[in-house]
């Protein structure tokens, strides 16, 4: 028992659980308690969920050696586009669901094409998209909101169990279990580790990075729109910006999880740690009070700590 105390104390994931017990009991402390009351902790499992949908899909993304800069603005259009077909086209939820899924797994398509065919660096790659899908934002609102009235996308998105526990947690818990399972327990997941650690030696191995790469892509932009559309479906309404401003939190968050940024490495327990240290850090610097256009200043900062830390811990694995 001492050992294996011994040995999770090492772990990245003792590192994590360290840093959110200081960040929480710093923050309760000069918040003079409001942080840690029960509303507040249901603020936070609430601005979980959205979060959550963009730090699976990057982190799995992250993990193969790639990254996706796209997911905020395909998040947007599709939630723009998803209230366009149930109000200007008077389609039902259903239908125009699926649609909209495809739509965004096409612009996945589109991207792993680029990176895997055209040669784009996919940072370039997913960062003209993002332009791209950000025209077809205004394209389908012409700037303007959309209502969401359905009354179960409604319940979706602001629904609880027992009036206590929120219906997008229970998502955004499946998201994580799923995803969680795909990398430790499938032949699929394996696949990602090796693509992300060793491209060349995969391909030499039988494996098609391809063809992993064209999933990740997909399930990218896919996890992009499910954030989209459940933060239209908490705000009854579809904007223009939706989740645009959100473009970095799901990599910030992956990455202070632990997830490597060059691959090969992290896994779902430590991103879904990362998701609860941004967002007790976003909600304490609420708490505290600090002023909002200070939040990009202080998001930016965040993520490149995360990088600095991904970066020191690598050149220690490597000297090892």
């Amino acid at each position: 028992m001492a050992a294996v105390l011994k040995g999770f104390v090492k772990t990245k994931m003792f590192a994590l659980l360290l840093l959110l017990a200081i960040l929480t009991t710093t923050i309760a402390i000069l918040s003079e308690g409001r942080f840690i009351e029960i509303s507040n902790i249901r603020s936070i499992l609430d601005s979980m969920a959205i979060i959550s949908f963009l730090t699976v899909g990057a982190a799995m993304l992250l993990i193969s050696g790639n990254l996706d800069l796209s997911m905020g603005t395909v998040g947007t259009a599709a939630a723009m586009m998803f209230a366009y077909c149930m109000r200007d086209l008077a389609w039902h939820w259903a239908p125009a669901l699926i649609i909209t899924m495809a739509a965004a797994a096409v612009i996945g398509a589109i991207n792993a094409i680029l990176v895997n065919y055209a040669r784009f660096p996919a940072f370039i790659a997913t960062l003209g998209m993002a332009s791209v899908a950000e025209g077809l934002s205004y394209t389908f609102s012409n700037g303007a909101q959309i209502p969401v009235r359905d009354p179960f996308i409604s319940w979706i998105g602001t629904g609880r169990i027992g009036d206590v526990f929120p219906i997008a947690i229970v998502l955004m818990l499946l998201a994580f279990v799923v995803s969680g399972v795909i990398l430790k327990k499938t032949k699929f997941g394996r696949h990602m580790y090796l693509v992300g650690g060793n491209p060349h030696a995969t391909r030499l191995s039988g494996i098609n990075p391809k063809k992993v790469s064209f999933i990740l892509f997909i399930n990218s932009s896919l996890m992009g729109a499910i954030a989209g559309i459940l933060l239209s479906a908490r705000i009854s309404v579809a904007t223009s910006t939706g989740i645009k401003e959100r473009q970095f939190f799901g990599l910030t968050a992956a990455i202070l999880g632990g997830i490597a940024f060059g691959g090969g490495t992290g896994g779902m327990s430590g991103a879904f740690v990362g998701v609860l240290l941004f967002s007790a850090f976003s909600n304490g610097m609420v708490q505290l009070r600090i002023e909002s256009f200070w939040n990009q200043v202080i998001y930016g900062l965040l993520l490149l700590v995360a990088l600095m830390f991904d970066y020191v811990s690598n050149r220690k694995s490597m000297r090892a």
